[in-house]
């Protein structure tokens, strides 16, 4: 499993295939080739269904500002993977060269069959079972595993990551109006935090506050952490956020609990998907929901078998969840997922502090499940905006 340093990314929403991804492949192309005189992306399948939306042309003509391209949009044209780009470069000798580039979830590029990481293969386990073994035979906890073994300046990273979250609930929260798109989508953040009151209303209220602010400043284009990934941002953050306040926990304590559901997402990442276009949104807020429930359920002090307990309940009660957001653009039923999903990492994570001991179905087990439900899925539930709720409102 490769560094979570490749799993928590710092960039611009609305996603971070179709944003992050595309800018990482510009930025590859610009460092790696020379006297390119003009570049002409292809986008494919999801890419091109949704990238409008997406901001997918934004980004690239933001990243090769400098340079002569253009961008067309095949709409029709199957890839092996959704998420493909090629780039063809003609170099000022008239020479010619196609690159092609493959966006597989969370902002991690292939490029012609070559994956674009520093850090891979940085953990020598290969599911969550592994792990759990080894914490068990040394009396380590996950967040010991992923300091023993990812990169020496990791807890710097997580800390820089940390404060991007709190930042994007920050700004959030201060923001009115609506967000860019046709569809006009109000701003719902700063509303619901004004709305707080007394009760056991405050926990849904706080918790959903933080959630649709990163989620709406995603769907700025603004700067968030892929948690796992961008359409999913809102997620972790809201649920660390709350508990932070509401438990006057340190931030060493929280940054350890960053590490716990980053080693989950790995998890997921190594052994299904983390991509919308290619498993659905189970596997982007499904994913995002199992990483907040084990954070959640270390941060309560429970066990390692009650830590893996909830983030494989998280996970398995968004098993089949489609990926159809109207118009392409990253808002509806996106933001308001995020919300739904902070809530109910919370609620796994107790249900699985009263159950400890009667789980029959393990966590890798459901990782796997959820692999195999993407692959079933129809092509339209997986981020093109032609099937679902994104058809049936544009009726």
């Amino acid at each position: 499993m490769e560094s979570i340093k490749e799993l928590y990314k710092i960039g611009p929403g609305p996603s971070s295939s179709h944003t992050i991804g595309p800018k990482r492949a510009c930025e590859y192309i610009l460092d790696n080739f020379d006297n390119i005189e003009d570049i002409h992306i292809v986008l494919y399948g999801s890419l091109a269904l949704t990238g409008k939306g997406h901001l997918t042309d934004k980004i690239i003509d933001k990243t090769l500002q400098n340079v002569k391209h253009s961008i067309s949009f095949d709409y029709e044209t199957i890839k092996r993977h959704p998420n493909t780009m090629d780039f063809n470069l003609t170099f000022s000798d008239h020479t010619t060269r196609k690159v092609e580039v493959v966006s597989i979830g969370g902002g991690s590029i292939v490029i012609d069959d070559k994956k674009d990481v520093i850090d891979d293969n940085v953990y020598p386990f290969k599911n969550f079972s592994e792990i759990k073994e080894y914490c068990l035979s040394n009396n380590l906890s996950l967040a010991d595993v992923v300091y023993k073994y990812d990169s020496s300046d990791i807890k710097e990273y997580l800390n820089k990551v940390y404060d991007v979250m709190t930042s994007a609930i920050s700004h959030g929260l201060n923001e009115e109006g609506y967000l860019p798109g046709k569809l006009h989508v109000l701003r719902k953040a700063k509303q619901l935090y004004s709305n707080k009151e007394n009760s056991e209303t405050d926990k849904i209220r706080l918790i959903s506050s933080y959630a649709f602010a990163v989620s709406e400043e995603n769907a700025n284009g603004k700067d968030i952490v892929t948690a796992p990934t961008c359409g999913s941002s809102g997620v972790l953050p809201a649920v660390l956020k709350y508990l932070q306040d509401k438990d006057g926990i340190s931030k060493e304590k929280i940054i350890d609990a960053l590490a716990v559901a980053g080693i989950v997402g790995n998890v997921i990442k190594s052994n299904a998907s983390i991509s919308g276009a290619s498993a659905g949104c189970q596997s982007e807020v499904g994913s995002a929901c199992s990483m907040a429930a084990a954070s959640v359920a270390y941060l309560n002090g429970q066990s390692l078998e009650e830590i893996e307990y909830a983030a494989e309940i998280a996970l398995e009660h968004h098993l089949g969840l489609t990926c159809d957001p109207i118009d392409g653009l990253v808002q509806i039923p996106c933001i308001e997922r995020n919300a739904v999903a902070a809530l109910r990492a919370v609620d796994s994570a107790y249900l699985a502090k009263f159950l400890n001991g009667t789980r029959r179905v393990s966590f890798d087990m459901v990782v796997q499940t959820m692999y195999e439900t993407g692959k079933d899925l129809s092509y339209k539930y997986k981020e093109t905006s032609t099937g679902g709720l994104a058809k049936n409102f544009n009726k």
